[in-house]
């Protein structure tokens, strides 16, 4: 458990090491946790560390369908509502989604107990969480996945942003024009709400300058690929040429893992491809 300055008491930030952060809100109607976490027993123990009150209902929002998030939702299947985007089931009923568990949990016997289930509500667009003192705003934004949604609390002027905002740098769900112009209008859309705190659930931050340093990151991408030659642009390792390195983008954090660099490397290396791919379509309809 962890909190951040000015973070009101009622919202509790559930960090799993530095693999994921998951919410906590307490209302007076209700509990709501947001994210399960990576296993059930993962998630038991958040709940039990939260003193998370059977009496008073829990209400569980599934983000989206990375393994990260919902994993964990075993733990609390049988006693909760699990709420997600109608994109979600797309997602779960992938082929992909189980091979991804197969071949986690034949690499960590963590994985061993988890189960796919998926969640009992689904919503298109936006759905509201009346809980008294506080209203949930969940809130369609895709382009990290299909399925990505964030929760705005007007009356706190917080902005749960899951992984529709990241710090050091956000990632594009594909290397489509299509997905990154959607993961630019969720960065807006966030933006445009002059959030107090915006808390991803990566980067253990709450600051609001993170979303616009992740706008401007995909704008210095597209100002640089924008000079490219043709030849520049069929570049399959324009990632690694000078100027299109990560690190000529973002200052990487001062002691950052290795292995967590290397995702972001790989993340950025998603962004360009999807960059790139925008300017041909946008050159072809000139």
């Amino acid at each position: 458990m962890c909190t951040y300055p000015e973070l009101d008491d009622r919202i509790v930030i559930v960090r799993a090491g530095d693999e994921v952060d998951a919410m906590f809100v307490r209302t007076e109607r209700f509990n709501v946790l947001i994210d399960t976490l990576g296993t059930p027993e993962l998630c038991r123990t958040a709940l039990d560390l939260l003193d998370e009150k059977a009496a008073h209902p829990l209400i569980v929002i599934n983000s989206h369908m990375d393994w990260d998030h919902f994993w964990g939702n075993g733990a609390v299947a049988v006693r909760a509502p699990i709420i997600a985007h109608a994109a979600a089931l797309d997602r779960l009923r992938d082929p992909s989604a189980r091979q991804v568990l197969q071949d986690k949990a034949s690499q960590e016997s963590r994985f061993h107990n988890v189960e796919l289930i998926g969640p009992d509500l689904t919503f298109s667009g936006s759905m509201v969480l009346n809980g008294g003192d506080l209203t949930l705003e969940l809130i369609h934004t895709p382009g990290h996945t299909p399925d990505h949604i964030a929760i705005w609390i007007p009356e706190l002027r917080i902005c749960l942003a899951v992984d529709a905002v990241e710090y050091p740098i956000p990632e594009v769900w594909s290397k489509s024009a299509e997905d990154l112009r959607l993961i630019r209008s969720s960065l807006e859309r966030i933006r445009d709400l002059n959030a107090r705190l915006v808390i991803p659930a990566h980067g253990q931050t709450s600051s609001p300058s993170t979303v616009k340093a992740n706008l401007a990151y995909f704008q210095s991408l597209a100002e640089r690929v924008d000079g490219l030659s043709e030849s520049q642009l069929a570049d399959g390792q324009l990632s690694r040429s000078s100027g299109f390195r990560l690190e000529d983008f973002i200052a990487i954090p001062h002691g950052m893992p290795a292995e967590t660099v290397t995702f972001y490397r790989n993340c950025h290396e998603t962004n360009l491809g999807a960059t790139v791919q925008a300017h041909i379509e946008k050159r072809k309809s000139a």
